[in-house]
């Protein structure tokens, strides 16, 4: 019997699996998009905040303003746009998780 000779970050990055590696760019990106038109809408700022702050790779989303704790935990009332409120990464994930999933596994295994 010969011995095989592997090394585990030379795999995980060949499958774009390692830290910060495409398959979690493409996760954070979908996730990003997705909410987008979930998160509350006030002179766009919020949303922005989400696109500026939020490094791609990560694995984190951020959204930085004065207001975006209250806003994604506190309920509010957007009769004009039913879609935005709290909870909108939450509320996106449970729409679009099987997606995003089979979105990251094709790009793993290189047929994306």
């Amino acid at each position: 019997m010969r011995s095989i000779d592997y090394n585990p970050k030379d795999i995980l990055k060949k499958r774009g699996l390692e830290d910060g590696g495409k398959v979690q760019q493409y996760i954070d990106s979908e996730c990003l998009r997705l909410c987008e038109p979930k998160v509350p809408e006030r002179n766009d700022i919020l949303i922005q905040s989400g696109r500026t702050e939020t490094v791609i790779g990560s694995g984190e989303l951020r959204y930085r303003t004065p207001y975006a704790r209250r806003w994604y935990y506190m309920p509010a009332n957007f009769h004009q746009a039913p879609e935005r409120g709290n909870y909108w990464f939450e509320r996106m994930k449970k729409q679009y998780k099987k997606q995003i999933l089979a979105g990251a596994q094709k790009l793993a295994e290189g047929k994306a």
